[in-house]
């Protein structure tokens, strides 16, 4: 996260710069576990899963997600905190202890934070889920429907661009959606001496599609954040458009937290308008990396 940052411009200067109240980013995952990065963020938790009470993660990717938007760095020095340390976690647990998932438990944690969004002043949803094509068509056109009335109500969804890639329209099935700011997995200068970066199997737009996408790209190869399971170290390596997707979440929270009074869709457009061409075909970076100097300008 550290290397992250710095990339993309997340000053500790920039951030302290920033009115003191974050913005509440709902997460749909694995859970989230109970790690002292994570202490006193999690302001609401449902288990579409396993119907617990209480917060869990027996899977490890939600605590990771949750970590990388707003992980405090606490059991690093600082070095793994997250891009936006001020804002709240509202979860929902939609796949199980091996990272799979239904279909009617996402629709369901979408029709949930749709419930509870004016309560908690739910402003982003990160999806970092790939969802493959779906064989029963009426379960897509139901989730594609209920990220449109998200959308529709103010909450700025953020999909994952899913790790399908590098075929021509392999995006994920929600990512294709007009109503979702789809994230590709892009490092930049950076891991180009490691073959299994996450640019090569990022999902990749169709081309000539419309609306074109990936929307934007952000880091995602070998991203250290928040590990559930803590006997086995504080902290885990993962990679991929999932974790790409809560780098943009978490810098999008930066920008509702200096202008609290931005539409999603002025925040789609000055997020895309601001970011940095990387020279890549559109089908694999989209209007190109996020800019976070640009973004808060």
């Amino acid at each position: 996260m550290q290397r992250v940052r710095e990339q993309l411009g997340v000053s500790l200067e920039l951030i302290q710069s920033l009115p003191s109240e974050g913005v509440t980013v709902a997460v749909l995952d694995s859970g989230i576990a109970s790690h002292p990065d994570l202490t006193g963020k999690i302001i609401a938790f449902r288990d579409f899963v396993g119907n617990r009470r209480f917060p869990y993660d027996d899977s490890g990717h939600g605590t990771h997600i949750c970590g990388i938007i707003c992980g405090s760095g606490m059991l690093s020095n600082g070095n793994c905190r997250g891009i936006a340390p001020a804002s709240r976690l509202v979860v929902g647990k939609v796949l199980d202890a091996k990272g799979d998932g239904s279909t009617e438990n996402m629709l369901a944690g979408l029709k949930w934070i749709e419930e509870i969004r004016a309560q908690y002043n739910i402003r982003i949803l990160n999806i970092s889920v790939g969802i493959g094509n779906l064989k029963e068509a009426y379960k897509e056109k139901a989730l594609q429907e209920q990220l449109e009335i998200l959308w529709q109500e103010g909450v700025t969804v953020v999909c994952a661009a899913g790790n399908k890639g590098p075929k021509s329209a392999s995006i994920s099935a929600i990512g294709v959606n007009t109503q979702v700011i789809t994230v590709g997995c892009h490092d930049g200068e950076f891991c180009r001496d490691n073959p299994r970066r996450c640019e090569s199997y990022s999902g990749r737009g169709a081309f000539g599609a419309v609306p074109r996408k990936p929307d934007i790209v952000a880091p995602g190869t070998d991203i250290l954040s928040c590990n559930a399971f803590l006997n086995k170290g504080a902290y885990t390596k993962k990679s991929g458009t999932s974790m790409a997707a809560p780098i943009v979440s978490g810098v999008l929270a930066l920008a509702l937290q200096k202008y609290p009074q931005m539409t999603n869709e002025e925040l789609r457009q000055k997020l895309t308008f601001s970011a940095r061409d990387l020279g890549e075909a559109w089908n694999k970076q989209g209007w190109g990396m996020v800019d976070v100097r640009r973004l808060l300008s």
